[in-house]
């Protein structure tokens, strides 16, 4: 049986760090504790509390938060805690027992139609995943529950789950009327309300039949043209549940080659978005390095 592997994860917060696992810690569900009197039902946290810079412990499918007192700096303590939680959990210690209550989340699941008619967005007020992931069928849900669970409805073609939303593309056999909608709306509510785990991001999914380059890789013109996409139009795409990653940049052709996701897969406007936007505005913030977009998945 492997072990766990605890790396260290600075936030955007400075008094908290993340402790990720490469395996899955609870089946669903966050907790939070603030003292040492909530840990009844979490030996690990209690453990944690003895630590007098430990301000407030926060538990979920795949990672522990610490959020310290200023006592102390993290880079003094950071690993001295990694290796501790990494021997506790090696140990065969429980994380939280039975009865422990998951922590309370208020739940909206709210419907939006998408520029693609086959697709329909279910936004959340809470956050669902770090990473995006895409499920072209009911095959590839071997890491997410939640998406296996959509494909039961037959009309279910492709899901998207990103970190606030979930984009589900229809087939020719329904359309988009209220009924559909709210049913999916409630379930996924439903779903999120139970503390069901949505994606298992310590599991390893087989890698997308199109490559694409982390943007750490990336240098030169490759790198402006993949951050302008992160910076630009990302939040854009998202905004109607889609997404867009950069695959790859010709430098003899200048031909940019990216791939659209969730709503923008298959999208009959995606073309004009590509031309008539995104080139547009690599051309203008990038003067004579790129002669073409293309979808490589259109």
């Amino acid at each position: 049986m492997s072990k766990h592997q605890i790396t260290i994860e600075a936030t955007n917060n400075p008094s908290i760090v993340k402790f990720n696992s490469n395996k899955l810690l609870t089946q669903g569900g966050s907790y939070q504790y603030n003292n040492v009197d909530d840990t009844k039902e979490s030996p690990l946290s209690k453990q944690l509390f003895h630590l007098p810079f430990v301000s407030k412990v926060f538990i979920s499918a795949n990672f522990i938060a610490i959020e310290k007192f200023d006592i102390v700096e993290w880079s003094d303590i950071q690993e001295e805690i990694r290796e501790l939680v990494e021997i506790y959990l090696n140990q065969g210690n429980p994380i939280v027992t039975s009865a422990a209550e998951p922590k309370k989340n208020s739940i909206e699941i709210y419907a939006e139609s998408t520029p693609n008619p086959e697709v329909m967005k279910f936004g959340s007020n809470r956050l669902l995943t770090e990473k995006d992931f895409e499920y072209k069928n009911k095959f590839e849900t071997t890491n997410s529950p939640l998406a296996s669970e959509l494909f039961k409805y037959v009309f279910v073609k492709e899901v998207y789950i990103a970190e606030n939303y979930v984009s589900i593309t229809k087939n020719d056999t329904v359309e988009w009327d209220s009924e559909i909608i709210n049913d999916l709306r409630q379930f996924i509510k439903t779903y999120i309300e139970e503390n069901k785990l949505i994606i298992d991001e310590t599991m390893e999914v087989p890698k997308a039949e199109v490559p694409t380059t982390d943007i750490q890789d990336l240098e030169g013109t490759s790198l402006d043209i993949a951050g302008i996409l992160d910076e630009y139009v990302k939040p854009a795409v998202a905004a109607d549940g889609g997404n867009i990653v950069f695959q790859s940049y010709d430098e003899d052709t200048k031909v940019v080659r990216v791939i659209l996701q969730g709503a923008c897969s298959g999208c009959p406007s995606s073309t004009v978005t590509l031309k008539n936007g995104i080139e547009t505005m690599l051309k203008e913030m990038l003067p004579n390095k790129v002669s073409e977009v293309v979808a490589i998945n259109e």
